[in-house]
């Protein structure tokens, strides 16, 4: 059985930090997300791997090639033309074992696979949908399931007094590949839409679990920063990379440290990082690799991507910076994010 990795999607609600990369390539605690994800999905007994990639692929397949850095195989689905979710898994049909996981590459959740692998082959049917609990379903689609776990239908955004549960679709699936001859080829299929509603018709079997461990979508910024205080806090046990010197204060090789810089925990800092005499880092504060942080710079509650600048004097809170910015000195920015593209300058 191998694993079908969603990883097409364009970000836009991430925009200005996805406008040149992939959404799950944006970094997560100084590691892209799709890295992570490999590395989690292998601790649970995945080893091969198909990326489904369109825009900037490029970058994807430069990053990861075959796998083995990893100690996995992976393969690439490219898609020439959009596709939709349901349409993804169609164009890389050839690449997939008889039965495989999808999972879509943007979510961040650290579940157990083996679990919804279990119950998929205890009920028999072709398709197992992982399930997440909310506390507003009204903004999605709901299921409603019977006692079995079989799926009868889904609700589109309903009221909160008529909804049938609180269970949404979590983005995870196992798949009997005999299903994907429901899908139709070389046009854009949506899988909540159209071929999920195509299948409960049809009779296929159409099951659902809800899924234990984390899960969030980082589609948007506010989720996107929530991610990263949560892994800070350790309420996502995600790998931080470095060491943990001190509580909450994890530092990564090859840094030079002024003096009399102060961490406010919790703290990440990558690897080859300056900061300058006199600093105050954090609390939660993420500096990516190879920044180089002034004398006397405040930064908190703010999430700094690889080999950014930051001169003297400046203060950063609740911003999000892309990769290679440089700030100039003496700045005040609050709740700013700019991606690489943007260069602001004293």
């Amino acid at each position: 059985m191998n694993a079908l990795l969603l990883a097409g999607g364009l970000g836009t609600r991430l925009r200005p930090l996805t406008e040149n990369l992939p959404k799950p390539m944006a970094l997560v605690a100084n590691r892209p997300w799709l890295e992570h994800l490999i590395i989690h999905m292998k601790r649970q007994g995945m080893d091969r791997f198909v990326i489904a990639v369109k825009h900037y692929s490029e970058l994807i397949r430069h990053y990861f090639g075959d796998g083995r850095k990893w100690g996995v195989h992976i393969e690439y689905a490219v898609e020439d033309t959009p596709r939709g979710t349901a349409g993804a898994i169609k164009n890389a049909e050839a690449l997939l074992d008889d039965r495989f996981i999808v999972v879509n590459a943007d979510i961040i959740h650290e579940i157990d696979l083996p679990k919804l692998v279990e119950f998929h082959l205890q009920h028999g049917g072709g398709v197992t949908i992982g399930l997440t609990e909310v506390e507003d379903p009204t903004q999605y689609g709901v299921v409603n399931q019977d006692m079995s776990g079989r799926i009868l239908c889904f609700v589109e955004k309903p009221r909160l007094e008529e909804a049938p549960s609180r269970r949404i679709n979590a983005g995870i699936y196992v798949m009997e590949k005999e299903v994907l001859r429901y899908i139709p080829d070389h046009r854009e299929v949506s899988i909540e839409r159209e071929t999920f509603p195509l299948l409960i018709e049809q009779e296929v079997g159409i099951y659902g679990q809800v899924i234990s461990g984390y899960w969030a979508d980082m589609g948007t910024k506010d989720r996107y920063r929530k991610i990263h205080w949560d892994i800070l806090n350790r309420h996502l046990r995600l790998g931080i990379p470095g060491r943990e010197t001190g509580s909450g204060i994890w530092m990564g090789e090859r840094c030079r440290i002024g003096k009399g810089v102060l961490f406010v925990p919790p703290v990440l800092i990558g690897d080859g990082v300056q900061i300058g005499d006199r600093s105050v880092i954090g609390p939660f504060a993420v500096i990516g690799d190879d920044c180089k942080i002034g004398s006397s710079v405040r930064c908190s509650e703010t999430i700094m991507w690889n080999r950014c600048m930051v001169n003297d004097a400046t203060q950063l809170k609740n911003c999000i910076f892309g990769y290679d910015l440089e700030l100039g000195s003496k700045q005040i920015l609050h709740e700013a994010v700019v991606n690489r593209t943007d260069v602001m300058q004293a």
